[in-house]
């Protein structure tokens, strides 16, 4: 099969377009023929600095959409031929190829209303949404709550369900953005490049950090004393005062959240945000435009 892997950490320049082993599939697993999937920060993160546990070769891509192809002897949850999508675990990945054996236990059925480009776009960032918002923050209905980098991929979909579950959204975008974020449903949007958020947004029930770093910090200030805030790039910071709470969402792989996803796709709380298709071919050009952290929407491969 043709697939994008590693032999080594570093820039784009190491990511290699070429031939690997076709998987088989262990008992519990199913062979996926991957049709498309996406392109994620935490892709170009794991090429830049590794990961302690994994071999080289090491094929890239930690999700995906496509056609079961073949099912582990004691798997009755899938059979060839269901269109699917899935999350895979960390230290596994495989997304960057034709095919790839993923445990059936972490895998979803495809969202009818989407095509695998859709899925895949919105296989891990409609998981991370989901599990951030109605599993950690626990947000209710005329809550307010900031979302940093509104035009980013996982906070594309995190406004929409926002607006789904009845919230009050506030997000941080640049100019260039406020148009695409207000039409995912963005009640109030702030230029980053030019306003400093905790002036605007302040006493906020809930947030999600998408951003990390100095901005993580800066968001527990903005929080109302019993607010809570979840962060996924990085560690949550420790709060400086009592009466909130700041945690990492624990982004859950397994059937019973992927089929949450999918049920939500379905019923329109989100849809897939901009996304930009390319080829396995193109994978260096991709993580080229993604190391440089000024996406709109999502970057997808095309697989077949």
């Amino acid at each position: 099969m043709k697939a994008v892997y590693i032999e080594r950490c570093g820039g784009p320049e190491v990511l290699i377009y070429g031939d690997m082993r076709d998987p088989a599939p262990a008992a519990d697993e199913i062979l996926i023929d991957i049709a498309a999937a996406s392109v994620n920060a935490t892709d170009w993160k794991a090429r830049a600095s590794g990961y302690a546990k994994i071999p080289f070769p090491h094929i890239m891509g930690r999700d995906l959409s496509g056609t079961v192809s073949g099912v582990g002897k004691d798997v009755d949850s899938f059979k060839v031929g269901d269109e699917v999508f899935a999350v895979c675990m960390r230290y596994e990945d495989g997304g960057y190829a034709e095919k790839n054996a993923v445990k059936a236990s972490m895998v979803g059925k495809k969202p009818a209303s989407v095509s695998h480009v859709e899925a895949a776009a919105l296989a891990l960032t409609g998981l991370t949404a989901v599990c951030s918002l109605e599993e950690t923050l626990q947000l209710k209905r005329d809550e307010r709550i900031l979302i940093h980098g509104g035009a980013g991929g996982v906070a594309s979909v995190a406004i929409q369900f926002a607006k789904y579950l009845g919230a009050h959204v506030i997000t941080t975008a640049s100019a260039v953005n406020h148009d695409y974020v207000r039409a995912l449903g963005a009640d109030e949007v702030i230029d980053y490049n030019a306003v400093d958020f905790t002036t605007v947004a302040k006493d906020v029930d809930a947030a999600l950090d998408t951003v990390g770093g100095a901005v993580a910090e800066r968001t527990l200030d903005v929080l109302r004393s019993g607010g809570r805030a979840a962060f996924l790039d990085g560690p949550a910071p420790t709060p400086r005062r009592s009466g909130i709470v700041s945690v990492k969402p624990s982004v859950k792989r397994a059937t019973k959240f992927m089929s949450r996803v999918a049920e939500l796709i379905d019923a329109g709380a989100f849809r897939p945000p901009e996304v930009r298709v390319f080829s396995l071919a193109q994978a260096r050009l991709a993580h080229e435009l993604i190391e440089a952290r000024h996406v709109r929407g999502k970057l997808v491969f095309k697989v077949r």
